[in-house]
């Protein structure tokens, strides 16, 4: 595998991102980065490089597909052992040591008083996704950062150890990357659980069974109400 190191930066949240990349950069690693977070670095006067440089592929509708290529996640799903290192070999992919990654605000989106489904559905992040598991999946030579606060530390891990980062906080970096995904996931499907198989929406705008019921007991004027739901099957009460 190539000896120099590799970090793809992706962010949405661009809290810290140039001290991060400054920092990578001096210490030479290449920088790869897509969209807004490249020119923002390369604006700073950091270099750095558009992840279509690697790709050979242009961003595309409207910034859907950004990463989604085999170029990118090849070099992080690789593992170091001999069959992975010849795939990477045999069709120019270069691995990946460092993933830098957090997604679109689908929460604080839905959170707008005038949000439409439309709006939503923009807010869906795909691409951010697929790098922080694919990152947190290959954790034992990966490392993923989804947390800002993070940077400081494994910055200062990264340069102590000569571009090494332990076990422990790459297997720390790795469940907050998939506990990231899971809160997003639960977020968007309890979206889309209020907008088609709520009880309180009208009949002829159910999708199916009713999964969901808003509950107007228990809460306190400054606390929005609760809810019961369930997954998968109609809720067994009204």
């Amino acid at each position: 595998m190539s000896s120099q190191p590799i970090a793809l930066l992706s962010v949405y949240d661009k809290t810290g991102l140039l001290d991060l990349a400054k920092a990578l950069n001096q210490s030479g690693v290449r920088l790869l980065g897509s969209g807004g977070t490249a020119k923002k670095i390369r604006e700073a006067g950091i270099k750095i490089e558009d992840v279509s440089d690697v790709t050979k592929a242009p961003e595309m509708l409207g910034g859907r597909v950004k990463t989604l290529h085999p170029a990118v996640h090849g070099g992080i799903l690789a593992r170091s052992i001999p069959s992975d290192i010849k795939d990477l070999e045999d069709n120019g992919i270069s691995p990946i040591t460092i993933v830098v990654c957090n997604l679109y605000p689908f929460t604080e989106t839905i959170s707008k008083p005038n949000c439409t489904l439309a709006d939503a559905v923009e807010e869906i992040d795909i691409g951010g996704v697929t790098l922080l598991r694919g990152a947190a999946k290959n954790h034992a030579r990966v490392s993923i950062l989804s947390d800002p606060s993070d940077y400081a530390e494994f910055l200062k891990e990264w340069n102590e150890g000569s571009g090494k980062i332990g076990d422990g906080l790459r297997n720390r970096l790795a469940l907050k990357a998939f506990e990231m995904t899971a809160r997003y996931d639960e977020a968007i499907s309890g979206y889309f659980r209020q907008q088609y198989v709520s009880a309180d929406l009208p009949s002829e705008k159910l999708s199916g069974p009713v999964q969901r019921l808003p509950l107007r007991y228990g809460a306190n004027p400054h606390q929005k109400p609760a809810q019961a739901y369930i997954t998968g099957r109609p809720l067994p009460f009204k």
